[in-house]
């Protein structure tokens, strides 16, 4: 991919989202809105957003989820090492991480698949496979049938590292990448990224979705808290293709800390994993909960 540009200057226009470039199918960057502004409109009034328990994960720290008709796939986030001491959570005694498909009503375990993925912080369901994005090493996207078989383990282009989010879309994989502080779209056959959209540069980040237009959902919040109790969360909406910043909403105070994010049938659902830097570990007290999350 020609990309006029070298590699340090093309990492740096992603983390710091300062240009607002847009890497098209034709590998010619394009200038986008910026990340902070939505295209001069006048300010609006910020739209708040509640969420309410639908049910409770199985055992385990869920952090990704992906619709489908048979019902809702949950990705489960596992920590060991320096991450479970961090966390003051004991050392699993296996590290392979399930892909739950849960019953739409009930939350019953209808089918688990077993993954390779370690730290899962995104996940994507599409083409029949489950597309793990592993938070820790060894990283990247691990692309797995519904037999547990690891088809698949490919890091995420432009630079790998981590990842806070993930979605299948008209057959392409999305992820948010924490290296270069964006959304990528990335062609599944041949690995290529198509689309890259900056996100704010100071907040902090986890699942994305879209909505019936075609518009991203994006979770945001911030790093300062220590509680629960005092933390703050919100949702960014984005264009698709231009990459315009369209809304803000915010939560309102003694909603769950959101961290997967889907929008099915024109409802938006999200779960709590549980863990959250600087917190004690499952401090909220959705913490392990899928919610729904509704305009107020």
């Amino acid at each position: 991919m020609n990309i006029p540009m070298n590699k340090r200057q093309f990492l740096a226009a992603g983390a710091t989202a300062a240009a607002g470039l847009v890497l098209s199918g034709s590998a010619k960057p394009a200038v986008a809105q910026q990340a902070t502004g939505t295209s001069g409109r006048a300010a609006q009034p910020v739209r708040k957003v509640k969420t309410t328990r639908v049910f409770k994960c199985p055992s385990g720290f869920p952090n990704g989820i992906a619709a489908s008709p048979e019902g809702l796939w949950v990705g489960e986030q596992k920590l060991t090492g320096d991450q479970a001491a961090r966390y003051g959570v004991p050392e699993p005694d296996d590290v392979l991480e399930n892909a739950w498909l849960l019953d739409w009503n009930t939350g019953e375990v209808l089918k688990t698949v077993r993954t390779e993925s370690r730290n899962t912080s995104g996940m994507a369901y599409g083409e029949g496979y489950i597309w793990m994005v592993a938070n820790a090493a060894p990283n990247g996207v691990f692309q797995t049938d519904m037999n547990s078989r690891t088809v698949s383990h490919r890091q995420i282009p432009l630079g790998g590292g981590g990842n806070h989010g993930a979605k299948f879309r008209h057959g392409k994989l999305w992820v948010v990448s924490t290296r270069l502080r964006a959304m990528m779209r990335i062609d599944p056959n041949t690995w290529q990224p198509e689309l890259l959209i900056p996100y704010h540069p100071t907040k902090r980040h986890h699942d994305m979705a879209f909505d019936e237009d075609g518009n991203i959902w994006l979770v945001t919040g911030e790093n300062a808290s220590t509680r629960w109790s005092e933390a703050t969360f919100g949702l960014d909406k984005y264009h698709a293709e231009t990459g315009e910043l369209l809304e803000s909403v915010e939560f309102v105070s003694g909603s769950a800390d959101p961290h997967g994010l889907e929008i099915y049938n024109g409802v938006m659902y999200t779960c709590d994993a549980g863990i959250h830097p600087n917190w004690p570990t499952n401090d909220s007290p959705h913490a392990g909960y899928i919610l729904r999350v509704d305009f107020v």
